[in-house]
C-alpha cells in the first residue's frame, strides 16, 4: 500500500499537501482559536450536513408509507419519532461524532484513512489484511451511495411541486433530470465560487425545517414523550417484525454519518462537533417531532393525506411553493457534497494502489483538496439518471437506498473494533459494551435493509460488488506485477559500474521513474541496449505514497549516491496528497546540484502484459488488470511531466 505506481508504467504519485484543520485550527489568542472554530463550523454546516440534512423529506415518511406500511396511530407514530432520536443519539452523536472522529490520521478521517492508519500499525498482524479488506469493501459501497444520494434528494425535492400543485405529476422526472445534468456538467467548472452560498442557503435551510417542526410540536407536545426510548422499545414488544422491518426507513434519517467522518480533515473534529450538537441535530430532530406531532394532530383522513409528503406538509399552503425552491436547493448542495466526495476517496485510492491512474483537473488554484476527475463524473451522472428512470420516484429509490450506508457503518464498527481493542488498547470491560451496542445497532440495520434487496436493494449491492473487484484485482495485479520485476532485477549498484565503462556519457540528466527501490528499471535496460549512451547523470526515481495523509517537507527525499554519477532518489508523498514531480525537484539539489528541466529528460517504461505458464491471478482477473492497464491515464500528464520531456520505452512482463 506504499507504493506509488499506478500501472505499469514504473512510475507513481501526488498534490501540494493542504494544511489539515488541525493545523489550520489554531492561534495565538483564545479569541482567535474560538473565531477560527466558529468559522469552520459555519462552513461544515454547509458542505458536510448536507446529506444528513435533506433526510427529513423522505425517512420520516418512508417509515409509514414505504414496502412496510404503519399504521398511523399513536404508537407507531410515538414509537418511530423515538426510533429516529435515539438512532441519531447513537449513531451519529455518539458512535461517529464522538468515537470514530477520534480515529483521525493525522487529522484525515473516513474508511481509507481510517485503513492506512490500522495497515501501518497492523502490518505484521492477521488484522492488517482484513482490516485493508473492510475497508477497500467500505469504499467499493461508497459508490453505490454516491449514486443514489443525487437521485433520491434531488428527486424528493421535485416531488414537492406535487403539493403545491397536482397536476405537476408529470414534471417531476423532466424537471429532476434537467437539475441533475447540470449538477453534473457544472463540476468541471469547480465549485469554490458556487461553495461560498453553500453555509448560508444551508442555515436558511435548517433554520425554516425547525419552524415549521415548532409550529406543529406547540399544537401537538405530546410527541415530547418519544424522547422516552420505552415508545420505541413498546413498538418492538407490539410490532416485532414490523418494527425490525421498519428500522429500513428509519435508518435513511442517519444517512450521511460516514460523511461526517470523511469530511473531518476538512474543518476539525471541535467545529464538527459544535456545528452538529449546536446546531444540526437540534434542527433535525425539531422537524422530524414536527412531522409526527402533524400526523399526531389530524384526523384519520388528514393523517392519510399528510403522510404521502409530510416534509412539504408541514408548511401553510402559501409557503409550499418557497419552501420546494429551498429544499431543492438543500437536495442540490447535498449531491454535490456526495460527488466531491466521490472524487476525494478515488483520488485516495488512486495513491493508496487500488485504483489506476485517471485523469486529475484541479478546479482552484488555492485548494489542493477541490479536484475533478471526468471519468467518475460522466459515471455517474449516466448511473443517476438510469436511476431516476427506472424508480421513477423517490419512494422507489428509498428501496434501493439503505444497504450502502448501513453496510459502510457496519465495516466502520468492525474497523472500530480492531482499533479500540488493538491500538488504543481500552480495557475490555470498556471496549466490549461499546463495540457490541454498535454491533447490534448497526447489524439491525443493515438486516432490515436485507429486505428491500428484491425491490432495488441490489442495485448498490451489485456497484459495490463489481467496485470491488476493480479495486482488488488492480491491487493484486500491481502487487504481483512488481514481484515478477523484482525477480529478474538487476541490482543498481552492479549495473552502474559495469555501465560506465560499456555505454558513451551524454551531457544532462536523465531521470528513470521506477516502481521500486530494487533494482534497475526496465526503461534504464532498454534505453542502454537500444541507444547504447548514458547521461551525466543518472536518476532513478521512486515515488512511495506513505499510509499518512501528508508528509512533511523535511521527511519528502531520501537519496542514495552511487557510482558513476549514479542515484537513487525517493519522494515520499501521503494519500491526501497530488505528485508533482518537477516541482519536487525543483527543491532538492542532493542528487548533484539542481535539476533544469530543458536538461532533464524523463523516462518511463509501458508494461505489455503476456500470460505465463503459471499465473499469478485467474486468467480473467488478469485479462482485467491488463485492460485497468491499457485504459490508465498518461503517467506524463498524472505526474505533471514536461511533455516535450518525456520518452516511453515499451517491455512484455509475464504475469
Amino acid at each position: 500500500m506504499t507504493e506509488a505506481t499506478r500501472d505499469g508504467d514504473e512510475s507513481g504519485g501526488t498534490t501540494a499537501p493542504v494544511p489539515s484543520a488541525a493545523h489550520r485550527v489554531h492561534g495565538g489568542k483564545s479569541h482567535e482559536h474560538n473565531n477560527n472554530v466558529a468559522k469552520l463550523a459555519f462552513g461544515a454546516i454547509g458542505i458536510v450536513f448536507g446529506d444528513i440534512g435533506t433526510s427529513p423529506l423522505y425517512a420520516f415518511r418512508e417509515t409509514f408509507v414505504g414496502p412496510h406500511p404503519l399504521a398511523l396511530d399513536h404508537l407507531h407514530i410515538l414509537g418511530v419519532v423515538s426510533l429516529i432520536f435515539w438512532s441519531m443519539t447513537l449513531v451519529v452523536s455518539i458512535q461517529y461524532v464522538s468515537i470514530m472522529m477520534r480515529a483521525d490520521n493525522k487529522g484525515q478521517g473516513g474508511s481509507l484513512a481510517l485503513v492506512a492508519l490500522l495497515s501501518g500499525q497492523l502490518s505484521r498482524s492477521k488484522y492488517g489484511g482484513l482490516a485493508v479488506l473492510l475497508g477497500v469493501f467500505a469504499t467499493a459501497l461508497f459508490y453505490g451511495d454516491s449514486m443514489i444520494t443525487p437521485a433520491i434528494s434531488v428527486l424528493s425535492a421535485v416531488e414537492g411541486l406535487t403539493v403545491v400543485e397536482a397536476g405537476l405529476q408529470p414534471l417531476v422526472i423532466p424537471i429532476a433530470l434537467v437539475l441533475l445534468v447540470f449538477l453534473f456538467v457544472l463540476q468541471k467548472r469547480g465549485t469554490a465560487k458556487v461553495g461560498a452560498l453553500f453555509a448560508p442557503v444551508m442555515i436558511v435551510y435548517f433554520v425554516i425545517i425547525a419552524l415549521l417542526g415548532i409550529s406543529h410540536i406547540v399544537s401537538s407536545p405530546e410527541i415530547l414523550w418519544a424522547l422516552n426510548p420505552w415508545y420505541a422499545i413498546q413498538f418492538f414488544i407490539t410490532d416485532k417484525m414490523l418494527a425490525f422491518l421498519a428500522l429500513g426507513s428509519v435508518v435513511l434519517a442517519v444517512t450521511g454519518s460516514e460523511a461526517l467522518y470523511s469530511d473531518m480533515g476538512h474543518f476539525g473534529r471541535g467545529p464538527m462537533k459544535l456545528s452538529w450538537f449546536g446546531f444540526v441535530m437540534p434542527c433535525l430532530l425539531l422537524n422530524y417531532f414536527g412531522q409526527g406531532a402533524m400526523i399526531l394532530g389530524l384526523d384519520d383522513a388528514g393523517a392519510a393525506e399528510a403522510i404521502q409528503n409530510p416534509f412539504f406538509m408541514l408548511a401553510p399552503e402559501v409557503a409550499r411553493l418557497p419552501l420546494v425552491i429551498l429544499a431543492t436547493f438543500a437536495t442540490f448542495i447535498a449531491s454535490q457534497a456526495v460527488i466531491s466526495g466521490a472524487f476525494s476517496i478515488t483520488h485516495q485510492a488512486i495513491q493508496l494502489g487500488f485504483i489506476p491512474r485517471l485523469t486529475t483537473r484541479h478546479t482552484s488554484e488555492h485548494e489542493a483538496g477541490q479536484i475533478y476527475i471526468p471519468s467518475i463524473n460522466w459515471a455517474l451522472m449516466v448511473a443517476v439518471i438510469i436511476l431516476v428512470l427506472t424508480f421513477r420516484n423517490s419512494s422507489n429509490l428509498a428501496s434501493a437506498y439503505g444497504i450502502a450506508v448501513t453496510g459502510a457503518m457496519l465495516i466502520d464498527t468492525c474497523l472500530l473494533a480492531v482499533l479500540v481493542t488493538a491500538i488504543w488498547k481500552w480495557k475490555m470491560w470498556v471496549a466490549i459494551p461499546v463495540i457490541a451496542l454498535f454491533f447490534i445497532v448497526d447489524g439491525a440495520y443493515f438486516a432490515a435493509n436485507l429486505a428491500k434487496v428484491p425491490d432495488g436493494g441490489w442495485f448498490p449491492l451489485l456497484v459495490g460488488a463489481i467496485a470491488f473487484t476493480l479495486l482488488t484485482t488492480w491491487a493484486a495485479g500491481r502487487k504481483l506485477l512488481r514481484e515478477r520485476m523484482i525477480e529478474s532485477a538487476l541490482p543498481l549498484n552492479v549495473f552502474a559500474k559495469s555501465a560506465h565503462s560499456s555505454a558513451a556519457r551524454v551531457p544532462g540528466t536523465a531521470i528513470f521513474m521506477a516502481s521500486s527501490n530494487a533494482g534497475v528499471p526496465s526503461a534504464l535496460l532498454h534505453n542502454i541496449k537500444h541507444n547504447k549512451v548514458l547521461h551525466e547523470r543518472v536518476v532513478v526515481l521512486t515515488v512511495d505514497v506513505q499510509d499518512v495523509p501528508y508528509v512533511e517537507p523535511s521527511e519528502r527525499y531520501e537519496v542514495k549516491t552511487l557510482d558513476s554519477g549514479f542515484y537513487r532518489l525517493t519522494l515520499r508523498y501521503g494519500f491526501m496528497e497530488e505528485t508533482d514531480v518537477p516541482d519536487a525537484l525543483s527543491h532538492t539539489q542532493a542528487c548533484g546540484g539542481p535539476f533544469e528541466m530543458m536538461k532533464t529528460s524523463f523516462f518511463l517504461s509501458r508494461q505489455t502484459l503476456i500470460a505465463s505458464e503459471k499465473p499469478g491471478m485467474p486468467i480473467w482477473r488478469e485479462k482485467l488488470f491488463s485492460w485497468m492497464m491499457v485504459n490508465a491515464a498518461s503517467a506524463m500528464v498524472f505526474f505533471r511531466l514536461p511533455s516535450n520531456r518525456v520518452v516511453e520505452l515499451g517491455s512484455q512482463v509475464e504475469l
